[in-house]
């Protein structure tokens, strides 16, 4: 599909200048290797920043299409086959595009071949990205579950494509406050040709290249700088120089830089804040919290740093064109995890450990009392010792016969027989 596109764009072109189709072939092939990042030479003249509305649309493209070609439950084997396929196929297309250019080179003169490893290395890492994307977004939490790697991975990955969204979509919008604030330098730029094919080619060109101005709105949001040749911008300084009659690049500010620059340290805020929030989703202990908010910020700092060497490059006699690498990453990543770990906290991300129960106290050992009438019963005499139940039924079966009330002994007698007995 993208070679179809491609030789549309291209034969559009041609016919448009009233040329003839003798360099179709080799534009056609330098064009499909530009989307992948891979420089072209001209006359002398290395056109090195490629735009990266293409290449995301490639990364888009590839990440769906394995991943509908890839089953949840499906063998390792046939996962491995769809993600060969998906590299094997561009590689093979990169060949045959390094040939036609080669072969094109000896009737254009102009046009100058690239070099082979930066043709497969660039057509390499723009589809296995893709791929990578696709086939873990069907199978990553089942390959999770099979290492001893944490669980919270797919969130922390999740919370880094949240910050990195809103980076860029903040920083577009900027982008295009800056646009409407600076319309009159746009209609200039604008008026370098009179033809309307002319400005619709130079339309297409700005959006195509939006992308790469809203990296490096992003770039000056966290602290770090953009540069176009000697042209420096950041948020606290602006140095002024030549730029291409790009209209997009209207939205570059000119100095002296006034104070609403410094504003843009609000977007880096806010996209620290969708980091956090997203880590904040699912608590966890203080220890695993953090390392997931650690882990996020560093996914989005790589992904930033490699849109921005993606979006960067040689522009001619312009000089190189793109963002402070040495600062940028490390810039976004600082940006995350500061203002990240403050909303964790404060959107209760951290899970507290439960209070552990209080032991209950052990019983007092009671008083056995069986062992203390032993000898409470020896002290005792024996005529106030009650006869134990069984003695008494033994009695009674020993005499059968006897009546209990021949035993009983009236008051009356009992004094008769003591009068008696001290008369005598």
């Amino acid at each position: 599909m993208a070679l179809v596109v491609i030789a549309a764009v291209v034969l559009l072109q041609l016919l448009i200048a009233n040329s003839d189709m003798t360099g179709a072939l080799g534009a056609t092939a330098s064009m499909w290797l530009g989307v992948h990042q891979v420089p072209v030479s001209i006359g002398g003249r290395e056109l090195g920043v490629m735009p990266l509305l293409p290449v995301l649309a490639m990364v888009w493209g590839t990440a769906r299409t394995t991943a509908s070609a890839t089953s949840p439950l499906g063998s390792w084997f046939v996962t491995r086959w769809v993600v060969a396929s998906a590299l094997g196929g561009p590689l093979l297309i990169a060949a045959i595009s390094l040939a036609v250019i080669h072969d094109a080179a000896s009737v254009l003169t102009e046009l100058q071949t690239p070099n082979a490893l930066r043709a497969f290395g660039g057509v390499l890492a723009v589809h296995a990205i893709g791929a990578a994307i696709g086939v873990s977004s069907r199978i990553g939490r089942r390959t999770l579950m099979a290492t001893p790697l944490p669980m919270w991975l797919p969130d922390a990955f999740r919370a880094a494509a949240a910050g990195v969204l809103a980076l860029i979509g903040l920083s577009g919008v900027v982008m295009v406050g800056s646009l409407v604030v600076h319309w009159s330098t746009m209609h200039d730029l604008y008026a370098i040709t009179d033809s309307a094919f002319g400005q619709f080619s130079l339309t297409v060109l700005s959006v195509l290249y939006a992308p790469n101005v809203m990296v490096g709105t992003a770039a000056v949001a966290v602290g770090s700088s953009a540069h176009v040749g000697l042209a420096t911008f950041s948020s606290f300084t602006v140095f002024g120089g030549d730029i291409p009659a790009l209209p997009v690049l209207a939205a570059v500010p000119s100095p002296p830089l006034g104070p609403v620059w410094v504003a843009l340290l609000i977007v880096a805020a806010a996209s620290a804040v969708a980091v956090g929030q997203q880590c904040a989703r699912r608590p966890l202990p203080p220890l695993a919290a953090l390392a997931k908010l650690i882990v996020a910020a560093a996914c989005a700092a790589l992904a930033m740093a490699l849109l921005g060497v993606a979006g960067g490059g040689r522009l001619g006699n312009f000089g190189d064109v793109g963002v402070d690498q040495v600062t940028f990453g490390p810039a976004v990543f600082l940006w995350f995890v500061g203002i990240g770990a403050l909303t964790v906290a404060m959107s209760r991300g951290i899970a507290r450990r439960p209070k552990r129960p209080r032991p209950a106290p052990a019983p007092e050992p009671e008083m056995v009392e069986d062992e203390a009438e032993p000898e409470a019963l020896e002290d005792e005499p024996d005529d106030e010792i009650a006869p134990p139940a069984a003695a008494v039924h033994a009695a009674d079966e020993e005499h059968p016969d006897d009546d209990p009330e021949d035993h009983f002994v009236a008051d009356e007698d009992a004094t008769r027989g003591g009068e008696s007995e001290s008369a005598d």
